[in-house]
């Protein structure tokens, strides 16, 4: 499996089959310190409405277009916000199985996951998570769905760094503490592409590709 940070919540996979999977591109200049997304996949999936997670137009066709197998997906419905999507509407939680490997992207959720929620997520391969709160939940509340779905690899997204992201969400300093603390993964800085997962259990720190 490849995995490409573009930047924000937007990741480009490619599964050992070849499939390769955008998930939630940004529109141009929805994000500060992000240029355009600019990624061609096969397919993609928009957490929900919002521009920042939802520019499905832009992203462009292979010139040879997959042909495997088809994948196994699943949605799930959440919420952006803490009160049932009061403030910000519902979220889509993706799963995408292919070639015997599970990427679970949590979106924009705000919310706690029901017990049923979290274990169709858990063990997965690879978890994509927001750490930056106020639109999405904080770090505490990431490393807790962490120890609760015990996936593989984990990357955290939705930060803001030195150059890049909304001043009202944080960086990822304090959910990387909270994971270094407990001691039981491997803590691997990945760029922004890694061409294979990390053979054991990990948490990959990744940088967008797309900073100006």
């Amino acid at each position: 499996m490849e995995i490409t940070y573009i930047g924000h919540a937007c990741f480009l996979i490619r599964f050992s089959t070849g499939l390769s999977v955008c998930f939630d591109p940004y529109s141009k200049g929805s994000v500060p310190g992000l240029a355009e997304a600019d990624v061609i996949a096969d397919e993609v999936y928009c957490s929900h409405s919002h521009g920042d997670h939802n520019d499905h137009g832009s992203v462009g066709t292979p010139e040879n277009p997959y042909e495997g197998p088809a994948p196994e997906v699943e949605v799930i419905s959440t919420f952006h916000d803490d009160v049932r999507g009061a403030k910000r509407g519902k979220n889509n939680i993706t799963i995408v199985k292919a070639g015997g490997e599970t990427v679970v992207h949590m979106g924009d959720i705000g919310c706690d996951l029901t017990a049923e929620q979290a274990d169709k997520i858990k063990g997965c391969d690879l978890l994509l998570i927001p750490v930056g709160g106020f639109y999405t939940i904080d770090c505490k509340k990431a490393y807790e769905i962490c120890l609760l779905t015990d996936p593989k690899t984990v990357v955290p997204m939705h930060y803001s760094g030195d150059s890049f992201g909304y001043d009202v969400i944080s960086g990822r300093e304090e959910f990387v503490s909270l994971i270094k603390s407990r001691g039981d993964r491997e803590i691997i800085y990945g760029g922004s592409s890694t061409e294979s997962l990390p053979s054991g259990k990990s948490l990959l720190l990744m940088e967008p590709l797309r900073i100006l």
